[in-house]
C-alpha cells in the first residue's frame, strides 16, 4: 500500500530546550482567547431558548412554538431571523481573518489579540444592553470581528512560542478554552433563565465582557513570539527571548533557522498570491479541507442549538439547558484526553478514531429519532429511557470530536505552514472555518425542519469522507519543529510530486539525512 502516512516522527532535527513554567504560563494565557468563541458559541444557543428573549426580540418564532407543542417538533424553530441572530457573527469573523492576517504578519501576534478582545468587549456591551433586534445584529456583528482577530493569531502564537515536543498539547489548550468557554456559557445560561423578571438573557449576552477582558489584558502582558520578532527585524531581542522561553543557553541552530525563515519569507511580496504556487498546494488543500470538514462534522449543530435541539426532541426547557451543561462538560473532559495524547499517539490516530466514533453515533442518533418521531415530527410521550440514549450517544459523539476534530482542526493548519504564508495561509484556514460555521448556522433549523432524522446522516455521510481524506492525504505532523515541517510533504505519497528540494533549501537537505522515508500504515 502506498505511505499514506508520510514520514515518522523522527526528522533528523532536534532542538534543544525545555518546557518552561514561563513558557507554560504564556501559553496558558494566551490559550484564553479560545474563551471568547466557546463562550459565544454555547451562550447563543441557550438564550434562543429562553422565553422572554424569544417574546422580546423574536415574537413570531414564540408563538409558533407554543403553538406546535403537540405538531411538528422539527420545524418549531424554523425562523431566517433567528438564526442570523447566531451566525451573523460568523461572517464578520470571516471578513476580519481577513484583516488580521496583515495585522498578525507586520505588527505581530500580540497585537492582533488584543485587537480580538476590545471588539468582543463592545459587541458584548452592546448585546447586553440590546433594545431591538438591530441592536443584537450589530452586537453579534462586532463579536464576529473579535473572534475573527482572536483566531487567527491565537494558534499561531502557541504553534510558535511552544517547543516542537509539546506543541500539540500546548497548542490544544486554545480548544481547551473553547470548550470551557461553552461549558460556562451553559451553565450561566441555565441559571440565568431562572432570573424572575425574564431579563437573565441580558446577563447571559452581557457576560461575555468578561472573557473579553481576559484576552485584552493577556494580550498587554504576553511576549511576542521570537518568529514574530525576527520578522519584523528585532533580531538580537529575538534571540534573548528564545534562550528565555526555551530555558537553555544553546538555541543558535534553531535561531538559525528562524532567521532562514524569515529571509524567506521577506522575499514574498504578496503572501496571498504565492499561495497559489504549486509548492504551496499541500498546505492550500490542508488550509481549505480540514476546516471545511470540522464543519461538516455536525458538531456546530449540536453545540450551537443544543439547548433547542433537546427542547426539540421533547425535552422542557430545563431539562434542554441542562442537556447542554452536560455536553459541555463531556467536551471539556474529552479535550483533556486529546491534550494528553495529542503529542503520544499522533494526529492521524486521533482523527481516524474520532471519525469512526462520531459515524457510529451519529447513525444511532437518526435511528433515536427516526424511531420515536418518524416524519411528522410528533413524539408522543416520550420515556426517560429514550431521552437518556439520545444524550447518551450525542455525548459520545461530542467526545469524539473533542479529542479528535476539534482541537487538531486548529493544530494541524497552525503548524504546518511556512513562515512566508503562515499569516496568509492561517487566515485562510479561519475563513473557511467561519464560512461553513455560517452557512451550517443559518441553514440547520431549515434542514432540521425538511430532512428531519435523515439530518444526522447527512452529517454522518462527510465524516466517513473526511476520514478517508485523512488516512489517504494528511501525513504524521507529531515531534516535527514547525520551521522543519515541509519535510512531511516531500516524502509523502502523494504531495511529494508539489515539491521538491529547491523549493525548500533551509532545512530540507539536512533534514532528509536524518529523516525516515515513506512508511505503510
Amino acid at each position: 500500500m502506498p505511505a499514506v502516512g508520510g514520514i515518522g516522527p523522527g526528522t533528523g532535527k532536534e532542538y534543544p530546550g525545555n518546557l518552561t513554567l514561563y513558557v507554560l504560563v504564556t501559553c496558558i494565557v494566551a490559550a484564553m482567547g479560545g474563551l471568547i468563541f466557546g463562550y459565544d458559541i454555547g451562550i447563543s444557543g441557550g438564550v434562543t431558548t429562553m422565553t422572554p428573549f424569544l417574546q422580546k426580540f423574536f415574537p413570531s418564532v414564540w408563538r409558533k412554538k407554543e403553538a406546535d407543542k403537540t405538531k411538528n417538533q422539527y420545524c418549531q424553530y424554523d425562523s431566517q431571523t433567528l438564526t442570523m441572530f447566531t451566525s451573523s457573527l460568523y461572517l464578520a469573523a470571516l471578513l476580519a481573518s481577513l484583516v488580521a492576517s496583515t495585522v498578525t504578519r507586520k505588527l505581530g501576534r500580540k497585537l492582533s489579540m488584543l485587537f480580538g478582545g476590545l471588539l468582543f468587549f463592545s459587541g458584548a456591551l452592546i448585546n447586553g444592553f440590546a433594545k431591538a433586534v438591530w441592536m443584537l445584529i450589530v452586537g453579534r456583528i462586532i463579536l464576529g470581528f473579535g473572534v475573527g482577530f482572536a483566531n487567527q493569531s491565537v494558534p499561531l502564537y502557541l504553534s510558535e512560542m511552544a517547543p516542537y515536543r509539546y506543541r500539540g498539547a500546548l497548542n490544544i489548550g486554545f480548544q481547551l478554552s473553547i470548550t470551557v468557554g461553552i461549558l460556562i456559557a451553559n451553565v450561566l445560561n441555565y441559571f440565568f433563565n431562572k432570573i424572575e423578571g425574564g431579563w437573565g438573557w441580558r446577563l447571559s449576552l452581557g457576560g461575555a465582557m468578561v472573557p473579553a477582558l481576559i484576552i485584552t489584558v493577556g494580550s498587554l502582558i504576553l511576549p511576542d513570539t521570537p518568529n514574530s520578532m525576527i520578522e519584523r527585524g528585532q533580531t538580537e531581542e529575538a534571540k534573548a527571548k528564545l534562550k528565555r522561553i526555551r530555558g537553555v543557553d544553546d538555541v543558535d541552530e534553531e535561531f538559525r533557522d528562524l532567521v532562514a525563515a524569515s529571509d524567506a519569507s521577506k522575499l514574498v511580496e504578496h503572501p496571498w498570491g504565492n499561495l497559489l504556487q504549486r509548492k504551496y498546494r499541500p498546505h492550500l488543500t490542508m488550509a481549505i479541507l480540514i476546516p471545511f470538514f470540522q464543519q461538516l462534522t455536525g458538531i456546530n449543530v449540536i453545540m450551537f442549538y443544543a439547548p433547542v435541539l433537546f427542547n426539540t426532541i421533547g425535552f422542557k426547557d430545563d431539562a434542554a439547558l441542562m442537556s447542554a451543561v452536560i455536553t459541555g462538560a463531556v467536551n471539556v473532559g474529552a479535550t483533556l484526553v486529546s491534550i494528553y495524547g495529542v503529542d503520544k499517539w499522533g494526529r492521524r490516530f486521533l482523527f481516524l478514531e474520532g471519525g469512526v466514533q462520531m459515524l457510529i453515533c451519529q447513525a444511532v442518533v437518526a435511528a433515536c429519532i427516526g424511531a420515536r418521531f418518524g416524519t411528522n415530527g410528533d413524539p408522543g410521550d416520550l420515556p426517560k429511557w429514550y431521552a437518556v440514549v439520545v444524550v447518551l450517544f450525542i455525548c459520545i459523539y461530542v467526545a469524539g470530536f473533542a479529542w479528535s476534530w476539534g482541537p487538531l482542526g486548529w493544530l494541524v493548519p497552525s503548524e504546518i505552514f511556512p513562515l512566508e504564508i503562515r499569516s496568509a495561509a492561517q487566515s485562510i484556514n479561519v475563513s473557511v472555518n467561519m464560512l461553513f460555521t455560517f452557512a451550517v448556522a443559518q441553514v440547520f433549523l431549515t434542514m432540521l425542519c425538511h430532512l428531519k432524522f435523515g439530518l444526522f446522516l447527512f452529517f454522518a455521510f462527510f465524516v466517513l469522507i473526511m476520514s478517508i481524506f485523512v488516512y489517504f492525504f494528511l501525513p504524521e505532523t507529531k515531534g516535527i519543529p514547525i520551521e522543519e515541517m515541509n519535510q512531511v510533504w516531500k516524502t509523502h505519497w502523494y504531495w511529494s510530486r508539489f515539491v521538491e528540494d529547491l523549493d525548500y533549501p533551509n532545512g530540507g537537505m539536512e533534514m532528509s539525512k536524518g529523516g525516515q522515508g515513506p512508511k505503510n500504515v
